[in-house]
Order: C-alpha cells, then sequence, then structure tokens
C-alpha cells in the first residue's frame, strides 16, 4: 500500500476479534513476527508492518526517520484498512513509534504492549554515542549488536543479523538519532488505555521504560536476546495471550 514516504509493506492475514498490529525495531522486519502471526491468525486478525526503510517498504533519504514519521507508517496503514480500533504491539524502535501513534490517537487502541522498548534518553547520553558511531560507525555498531544479541538462538542471530545489513549507514545514523531524540513519557503518562511492558535484561538502567515509568505493567522474559519474542515465542505468546484475553 501506499504510505506517506513510499511503498509500505503489510503482512496481514486472520479475522475476528480485536486486530493486533506489530511494529518491529530498527533494522527489523514485519518477518520478526512470524510466530505470533502464526499463533493469532487462527481466532483474531494480525497484522505486522514493514517501516519505511526496513523489510519490503521502500526508503526515504535519511531525513525521513523521525519517529514522528515512523507513526505515520502505522497510521497510514491502520487508516488504510479501516482499523477503528487495535491493540498495538510495538519492539524496540517500533515500541518508540507506537507511543508516537498513541500519543496522537488515543482513543483506536484498545491496549498498548512495549517490547524492549527505550525510555527517555539524556541528550549528553544520546551524544556521546552518536559522535562514536560518527567517528567508528563499524566497529561501534557491531559492539551494540554483539551485546543485544547476547543470548540469542543461532537462527535468530541469523536473521537479525542479515536484516541489519539492508539498513545502510546514513539511514541507520538517522533513525538511532531519532530514537535518542524521542521522549515517550509525555504520550504514556496520557494513555488511559491498558499497557503492558515486555522486557528482557537487556538495556536495563536508569533510561529504562519500567523505571521511568514504574506505574506500567511490566513482564520480564529471561535468559534472550533483545528479541524475547524470537527466541522464546512460546512464553511471549502466553504473555501476550493473557494482555489479550479481555479485548
Amino acid at each position: 500500500m501506499t504510505g506517506p514516504a513510499g511503498r509500505l509493506h503489510v503482512n496481514d492475514g486472520g479475522s475476528g476479534g480485536v486486530p493486533v498490529v506489530f511494529v518491529h525495531s530498527f533494522a527489523g522486519s514485519s518477518q520478526q513476527w512470524r510466530a505470533q502471526l502464526d499463533h493469532l491468525r487462527p481466532e483474531r486478525r494480525a497484522l505486522a508492518i514493514d517501516l519505511r526503510g526496513h523489510g519490503q517498504s521502500e526508503a526515504p533519504a535519511a531525513g525521513g526517520y523521525s519517529v514522528d514519521a515512523l507513526a505515520d507508517d502505522i497510521g497510514a496503514v491502520v487508516d488504510e484498512l479501516k482499523l477503528d480500533r487495535f491493540v498495538l504491539v510495538g519492539h524496540s524502535m517500533g515500541g518508540a513509534a507506537a507511543t508516537a501513534y498513541v500519543a496522537k490517537h488515543p482513543n483506536r487502541v484498545a491496549g498498548l504492549v512495549l517490547v524492549g522498548t527505550p525510555g527517555k534518553s539524556p541528550p549528553e547520553m544520546a551524544e556521546k554515542v552518536l559522535s562514536s558511531m560518527k567517528a567508528e560507525y563499524d566497529k561501534v555498531n557491531e559492539e551494540y549488536w554483539k551485546s543485544l544479541l547476547t543470548g540469542a538462538k543461532p537462527e535468530v542471530e541469523s536473521q537479525v543479523r542479515a536484516d541489519i545489513k539492508r539498513v545502510p549507514k546514513d539511514i541507520a545514523l538517522a533513525i538511532i538519532a531519532a530514537i535518542f531524540a524521542h521522549d515517550p513519557l509525555p504520550a504514556l503518562r496520557a494513555y488511559s488505555g491498558p499497557t503492558l511492558i515486555i522486557d528482557t535484561t537487556h538495556g536495563d538502567g536508569p533510561q529504562a521504560l519500567h523505571n521511568q515509568l514504574p506505574a506500567i505493567s511490566r513482564n520480564v522474559i529471561t535468559g534472550t536476546s533483545h528479541w524475547p519474542h524470537m527466541d522464546k515465542p512460546e512464553e511471549f505468546n502466553r504473555i501476550l495471550d493473557d494482555f489479550l484475553a479481555s479485548r
């Protein structure tokens, strides 16, 4: 379908219940949600989006990757498919985009699940990381992915690394800067719908979302990489089913 910055690929299927919309992480794709789509579709409509510059969607220039722009991709998809109300599940960068969407359209989101989604980063931290990446991109980039992939199943690491290679350096830097600049806290404080954080042990610290908003319910899946829905899909799906039970 046509999105705000070009063609957007959507994996859509199933019927019944409140639809569930999945949004992938930085350098990911809709394919990373295969286990969840297969699990839900016998009883519920479930779809996964390839955000701009990812998967099979078109890639605009590096200036078009703000978190609000990514949220506009979500908006274009749900509007085109006429989804008046749905559950939104976002992983990492996709979680940031989900918070930006819910800030503008809270009444359309029947529930919000944030998987490994960052909180608000201090500017000095963002500046330090971005400076390091610009100076030694390959080295710092590999350290970053190696850390997040600790605990990954071999097949998960293989898929994630294949996805990473598809994102050019200029677009990667633009997206990372956009994620650092995004503040999800005002939207989450204002959103009154049910919200759940699904976390791993990766990225815990003062800027972790659950530390900044401790009132939000949280489940932790241990022994995985930053991609718990891929490493331990059965456990992830059980948690998701519990959240969806009344929706």
